[in-house]
């Protein structure tokens, strides 16, 4: 999952937002380096990768790749299942996602200090709106480049959005089946 799940399932109290960006950029033991409740929503983050890197439907969705583009279909995957969530979020979310992402932007505002690569990207994020950008299919385009940037063998994802407009239907097909079992598994871990 990216950010726009993680920040939809790990809860909507402030700390929890957080928590549930925080996952991507702070690595490690937390060892009370954060409040208890921040802590709680980087290990549901953190959980919450556990179950979808494991889950039946996922593997399934990542087989849908090629071979040669498999090290680099989670990554993929993850982006588009972000775009299918924004898309439909309504079908997943009791407030509109404009509504959503203005409050998020909000509680990132209100930090003095993000973790790591946080702190550098937060502003670009609520500049360019890049959680309700997901809606747009076409932005895909622009995320894997940006990604791929960063990526150590950033050809691995060359063509990879020509293969999601392919994969386009099945994989969507593969968001809707998985994703309510994911919502499940949030709600009853934050518990």
């Amino acid at each position: 999952m990216n950010y726009l799940a993680h920040l939809h399932l790990g809860g909507q109290q402030p700390e929890q937002l957080l928590g549930s960006l925080y996952g991507d950029f702070v690595k490690g033991p937390l060892d009370g380096r954060f409040s208890l409740p921040l802590e709680a929503a980087i290990r549901l983050h953190r959980q919450i990768d556990v179950f979808t890197d494991s889950h039946p439907l996922v593997h399934e969705a990542l087989g849908r790749f090629p071979r040669e583009r498999r090290r680099y279909a989670g990554i993929i995957l993850d982006v588009f299942f972000d775009h299918c969530l924004a898309r439909d979020w309504l079908d997943y979310a009791d407030q509109p996602l404009a509504q959503f992402t203005h409050r998020v932007y909000g509680v990132l505002a209100e930090q003095p200090v993000l973790p790591g690569r946080l702190a550098q990207i937060a502003p670009y994020m609520v500049a360019n709106d890049w959680l309700g950008s997901y809606r747009e299919f076409a932005v895909l385009e622009q995320v894997l480049r940006g990604i791929a940037r960063r990526l150590s063998r950033p050809e691995g994802l060359e063509g990879a959005w020509e293969e999601v407009q392919t994969l386009y239907e099945p994989l969507r097909e593969d968001f809707r089946l998985f994703y309510p079992q994911l919502q499940a598994f949030a709600q009853q871990a934050r518990r």
